[in-house]
């Protein structure tokens, strides 16, 4: 009969993200796990980690596994029905918390908010901000309703249908701007189709938001929009055409990702 495996035994071993995968399995932190390696692993553990082990070996991010990933301060729960948050749309907080002071009484709009990231965030971080979050996917809400910290407005619909006639100091959105036949879509199988491709260019949607939004914007009001790496030049051209005071951003990586105009 094979000895009892203990958490030594799989930490000397190259599977990919072998500690997170223990620590999830184990229910243990990862510093835990280094702390007692002699840790012998019961059957009930091991069959959970070879599940974990598989699924990871097959492709599926660790986010969906863990169902929960860490956006700026906070921690937020994940499903395949909510693309995986990345550290690029942080920058759109920033943006945000640039142009308005936390404590201003602004109405503020998240377009297609998925798992609530920048709504959540964005309504944690700044109190006196009224905030709204809409999105067309029915299960995307749930998941976003059970990630706010605070008072957040949820609507059902596509784009500005959630949201009939309602007027906003500041919308926001990370739209979907993945070209339909990006060769990157290979490497991102497990999440929502829907949420990351959005015609030819990848400008679908983003062009529908631009024509949409000025009929949802106060006097003065801005819009933030996230986009991708080659986008910039012709969104910024598309959003002179309503707006001014066009800026374009990029992420911390020095790539293009971010636009920024003020209704005329």
């Amino acid at each position: 009969m094979s000895r009892t495996k203990t958490i030594q035994d799989f930490l000397r071993t190259d599977i990919v993200d072998i500690d997170e995968l223990l620590a999830l399995a184990l229910n243990q932190s990862k510093t835990s796990l280094y702390t007692n390696p002699n840790y012998k692993i019961n059957r009930d553990e091991l069959a959970r980690l070879d599940i974990l082990i598989q699924r990871r070996q097959s492709g599926e991010p660790f986010a969906y596994l863990s169902e929960s990933k860490g956006f700026y301060h906070l921690n937020f729960k994940v499903t395949k029905d909510t693309l995986i948050p990345r550290p690029e749309t942080e920058l759109l907080i920033d943006i945000a918390m640039d142009l308005f002071k936390p404590d201003d009484a602004i109405k503020v709009l998240d377009l297609g908010t998925g798992s609530g990231i920048i709504a959540v965030t964005l309504a944690d971080k700044c109190p006196g901000w009224i905030v709204h979050a809409t999105d067309q996917s029915k299960a995307a809400l749930a998941v976003a309703k059970s990630n706010a910290t605070t008072t957040i407005s949820f609507s059902q619909g596509s784009w500005f249908d959630a949201v009939p006639e309602q007027l906003f100091d500041f919308i926001i959105s990370n739209p979907p701007y993945v070209e339909e036949n990006d060769p990157h879509l290979e490497d991102l199988t497990y999440e929502p189709i829907e949420a990351l491709t959005s015609g030819g260019d990848g400008l679908d949607d983003i062009r529908k938001i631009l024509l949409d939004a000025p009929k949802h914007l106060s006097s003065g009001g801005c819009l933030l929009l996230e986009h991708g790496y080659n986008q910039q030049k012709e969104i910024v051209r598309l959003m002179q055409q309503s707006f001014v005071d066009v800026r374009g951003f990029q992420d911390n990586n020095g790539i293009d990702r971010a636009a920024l105009g003020r209704i005329k």
